[in-house]
C-alpha cells in the first residue's frame, strides 16, 4: 500500500465531503485505540472544526490515559481542534438502575455492552447536531464488513467512515505515517465495553491478521476443507461472525409492497 498516498486521498476526501455537505467540521470519540487515534488525526489534517469527545464508562484508567495524552497531542499540532470531556458513568449506572431485573445477570453482559455503544453514540450526534459537524466513524474493513464486529446503531451509527476501506494492519501503517502515540500503537486492539481489560482477540478468538486471512480466503470463495488445524479454526470463526453479524453489513429489510395491493 502507498501510504503516505492513501493517507493524502483519505484527508482529500473527508474535507470535500464535509464541504459538499456544507459542514463545519467533524466530531468523534476517542478512545485509546489505533482506530480513533488514526481517524481523528485524519479529520484533524483536513484543517476543518474537529472536536474530540472523551466518553468514559467505567472505563479501564489505561484506556482513559491513552485517549488524554494522543488528544492533547493533537491540540499541540492542530490549532483547530478542541476536546470535550463528557463522564456517561453515571448516565449508564442510571438507566441501569431502572432496568427490569433477570434472573441470570450474564444475560444481559451483551446488550449492556452495547448500550454503552449506543450512549456514545448519541452523545456525538447530541455535539453534532450542536455545532454543525459530522459523526466520523472509526470502523475498518475487517470490523464493519468481516466479522461485524460492532454495535449496530452504536459505533455503527456514523455519517462517514474514513478508514473503512482499511485493514487493520493498514490502519496500523497509517497511524505510523501520522506519528500516533507509541502506546497506541501498541496497546493490544479492545472495543472498551467490558469494565476489563478484554481484548478484541479475547472475544473474537483470531487476531485481525488472521482475520485478515480469512476475509481474503472467503473473498477467493474458499470452504472450510480448504485447511486445517489453526487455519480451519481461523476460518470457522471468521464464518460464524460474518454470517451471525451479516445483518449490520446489508441494509435494513423493508417489506415492499405489491402494486396489486396499492
Amino acid at each position: 500500500m502507498q501510504t503516505e498516498k492513501v493517507t493524502e486521498h483519505i484527508v482529500k476526501w473527508l474535507k470535500d465531503y464535509a464541504t459538499n455537505s456544507n459542514s463545519k467540521g467533524f466530531v468523534i470519540g476517542v478512545s485509546g485505540g489505533i482506530d480513533s487515534a488514526v481517524t481523528s488525526t485524519l479529520c484533524a489534517k483536513t484543517g476543518l472544526d474537529l472536536l474530540c469527545l472523551e466518553m468514559p464508562i467505567h472505563q479501564g484508567e489505561n484506556q482513559v490515559t491513552r485517549a488524554d495524552k494522543h488528544i492533547a497531542w493533537l491540540m499541540d499540532n492542530f490549532s483547530n481542534v478542541n476536546r470535550q470531556p463528557v463522564n456517561l458513568t453515571p448516565v449508564f449506572d442510571s438507566l441501569v438502575s431502572v432496568l427490569p431485573k433477570v434472573e441470570n445477570e450474564e444475560d444481559r453482559f451483551m446488550s449492556l455492552a452495547n448500550t454503552r455503544a449506543r450512549l456514545r453514540m448519541t452523545t456525538l450526534y447530541y455535539f453534532a447536531a450542536l455545532n454543525g459537524y459530522l459523526v466520523a466513524g472509526t470502523g475498518n474493513k475487517v470490523e464493519d464488513f468481516g466479522v461485524g464486529f460492532y454495535t449496530k446503531y452504536g459505533d455503527g451509527g456514523v455519517d462517514l467512515s474514513p478508514i473503512a476501506d482499511l485493514l487493520k494492519t493498514e490502519v496500523y501503517d497509517v497511524g505510523k505515517v501520522l506519528g500516533i502515540n507509541q502506546d497506541i500503537m501498541e496497546a493490544a486492539p479492545t472495543d472498551g465495553l467490558w469494565g476489563d481489560s478484554r481484548t478484541d482477540e479475547d472475544q473474537i478468538g483470531a487476531s485481525y491478521p488472521e482475520l485478515e486471512w480469512a476475509m481474503k480466503m472467503d473473498d477467493e470463495k474458499k470452504s472450510i476443507d480448504d485447511f486445517s488445524d489453526r487455519k480451519r479454526e481461523v476460518f470457522t470463526i471468521y464464518k460464524k461472525f460474518n454470517t451471525a453479524n451479516k445483518h449490520k453489513m446489508i441494509p435494513i429489510p423493508i417489506c415492499e409492497i405489491p402494486t396489486r395491493l396499492k
